[in-house]
């Protein structure tokens, strides 16, 4: 039941989810994108810092009715209904009758035939791959192996999320100034020795663990939203939409497959701890490394040529 209540919800939130980045993609322009992509960041930030920790904190005040925090995001959604139909503008000067009677096959299609938009897709299911590797098993991680209260765990999403939502407007506004490629490679690059202290973490006072997945959360903000920015350049307006769509379903598959490739590394023992976590944080590094190689491939010409317009 739970699993069909996912699928039902990915459906919907799926599309939701693409479609808010292809308005913005669409209304700002690329050399305005970074600072535009961190606002959307920063929202997810600060679900981040509101919602997951209250949502546990829900969880372990009703420990007799795990639906609550289900229910109560429900809800939210139903409310948020009129302000969206209100605030969210329609874009749809940039469609012909053409693109809007084209098939959903045919775009993916085409979308697979054209080269730089199918690399751009592998790009993005690499990118959460490599960020969606250690995440799973960070709270047994944490409680299991490093003896540190699952009432404390939560802390960690809340100092994370305050810290994406700074970073996220930082470096949005430095993406814009200094190009969307460098800073994407230098967040990516400095995220590899968190990812390396986190899957491998020596004993530590609580504090400092606060301060590496804080730092952590920085460097997957920078690349997470200058890679949505760059993606969203490597096709016209009209077809915007339906790609985003598609990069967003790629996005989940990344994310299945990493949660897959995961489970079957890790294993743990009667006592609740795991074993082999190190190597999933080996693993994530060499497909983010994939991600700076491809990167450079891929966008190097595109964010050039616009941060160029954007200095002139």
């Amino acid at each position: 039941l739970l699993l069909t209540a996912r699928i039902v919800a990915g459906l919907f939130g799926g599309i939701i989810g693409a479609q808010v980045l292809a308005i913005i993609a669409d209304i700002f322009t690329y050399e305005r994108r970074g600072k535009a992509m961190s606002s959307v960041s920063a929202s997810f930030a600060i679900a981040s810092i509101l919602g997951v920790p209250f949502s546990l904190y829900l969880a372990n005040i009703f420990k007799q009715d795990w639906h609550v925090p289900f229910l109560f995001v429900g809800s939210f959604g139903i409310v948020m209904v009129p302000f969206i139909i209100r605030y969210i503008p329609a874009i749809t000067g940039h469609l012909s009758d053409k693109e809007s009677k084209t098939k959903p096959l045919a775009l993916l299609m085409k979308t697979i035939r054209t080269p730089v938009q199918a690399s751009a897709l592998i790009f993005s299911c690499l990118l959460m791959i490599g960020h969606f590797l250690i995440i799973p098993f960070i709270t047994p991680y944490m409680e299991f192996n490093k003896g540190y209260s699952k009432n404390v765990i939560p802390a960690i999403y809340l100092v994370g999320g305050a810290a994406s939502l700074i970073a996220a407007i930082l470096l949005g506004r430095m993406a814009d100034k200094r190009g969307k490629l460098p800073i994407f490679s230098w967040s990516v690059f400095l995220s590899l020795f968190m990812v390396l202290l986190i899957t491998k973490m020596p004993a530590m006072p609580f504090s400092v663990v606060l301060t590496v997945f804080a730092v952590w959360f920085v460097f997957a903000t920078g690349r997470a939203l200058t890679a949505q920015a760059m993606i969203s350049e490597v096709v016209p307006p009209e077809q915007r939409g339906s790609f985003m769509s598609f990069n967003g379903c790629v996005q989940q598959v990344g994310t299945g497959l990493a949660s897959l490739i995961a489970g079957f590394i890790v294993y743990d023992d009667h006592s609740g701890k795991i074993y082999r976590y190190e190597w999933l944080g080996y693993l994530s590094i060499v497909v983010l490394i994939a991600t700076i190689i491809l990167a450079q491939a891929i966008f190097r010409k595109i964010d050039k040529k616009d941060f160029t317009k954007a200095s002139d």
